[in-house]
């Protein structure tokens, strides 16, 4: 079952209020696995919230990062499965990787909740037993049908989409979403691995756009994409159009002053949040965990990207 992003906010409102009054007792274990590593900005609000959902709720929560390496992935999962916690949250970052550590935490009785990234074939896919964030293929497919009819992007054009992991299921995903728009409407969409190095994506993105003179529009991928996207479209002295995904101070900067088109907010606190309050509730309580989409109506062009500025790194 999906839940809206309006019965999502009423929910976290709900939960906020009901544990407002004292923090519990720590009598629910939970680890929480990062699948890159805490130079990520992007994910301090994500952090922040499983931090306050694991107050509220009595959580003793321990927060593990990958360092995008699979095989140590892997080793976490089956670490904290191995030590008897309640629950796993985890950034499902692959649809193949994960399958056999997962499933055999679940087998154990453990609660595992994807976030961030999913299986792409969801539930079919993984045994986690709900997943917490955007819904990536439609949101890719909502920013590129939104781009061809804000900029006349028409069949036979060439639009470029670098892609900081090609093989993560969050580029598969988004960029299959952006594929999919520009596809229909008969645009070819050029990608390349850029990296999670912003410097070095920036030089990528900026060097293709040089070589690449046909190029109509630009889109960013990931946090690191979409934040160079800006610089690297000025680098290379050339004048299209920019739209991307996450929030940052950079991509917040850019959208304000019309270098960037918009960008995708996925609500990382509640990716945070949520999978710490369910399990916590599974728990105590015997409640399933349930989907949670946090990309829902998450479109920030100019007319709404400055109310989030004072949040970025915390709540947003």
């Amino acid at each position: 079952m999906k839940m809206t992003r309006l019965k999502a906010a009423a929910m976290a409102a709900g939960l906020a209020t009901m544990m407002a009054s004292t923090a519990l007792a720590a009598d629910v274990k939970a680890t929480m696995i990062i699948y890159l590593d805490p130079s990520v900005q992007f994910f301090n609000p994500v952090v922040k919230g499983a931090q306050d959902a694991a107050s509220q709720f009595g959580v003793d929560l321990d927060v593990q990062y990958a360092n995008n390496d699979p095989v140590r992935q892997n080793d976490l999962i089956e670490s904290a499965t191995a030590s008897g916690v309640d629950g796993i949250a985890v950034a499902i970052s692959s649809s193949d990787a994960f399958d056999e550590s997962i499933c055999a935490a679940t087998k154990a009785g453990i609660i595992v909740i994807g976030f961030n990234n999913d299986d792409l074939e969801g539930a079919k896919g993984n045994c986690r037993q709900a997943y917490v964030g955007m819904d990536e293929f439609a949101s890719g497919v909502e920013l590129g049908e939104r781009m061809i009819k804000e900029f006349g992007l028409k069949s036979g054009d060439v639009v470029f989409n670098p892609r900081e992991i090609p093989e993560a299921s969050f580029a598969v995903a988004r960029g299959g979403g952006i594929e999919k728009a520009m596809t229909d409407a008969g645009i070819k969409v050029e990608t390349v691995r850029a990296g999670l190095d912003p410097a070095e994506a920036q030089n990528i993105i900026a060097q293709f756009l040089i070589a690449n003179p046909n190029v109509k529009a630009l889109f960013g991928t990931g946090s690191v994409t979409s934040t160079v996207g800006a610089g690297a479209i000025k680098d290379a002295g050339v004048n299209i159009p920019f739209g991307g995904f996450d929030l940052a101070v950079e991509i917040v900067n850019a959208v304000e002053s019309g270098a960037m088109f918009a960008t995708m907010d996925q609500q990382p606190y509640l990716q945070g949040y949520y999978p710490i309050a369910q399990i916590a509730l599974a728990k105590k309580y015997g409640l399933t965990p349930t989907d949670v989409d946090t990309g829902q109506g998450a479109f920030l062009d100019k007319s709404r990207i400055s109310s989030v500025k004072p949040l970025i790194g915390s709540y947003r």
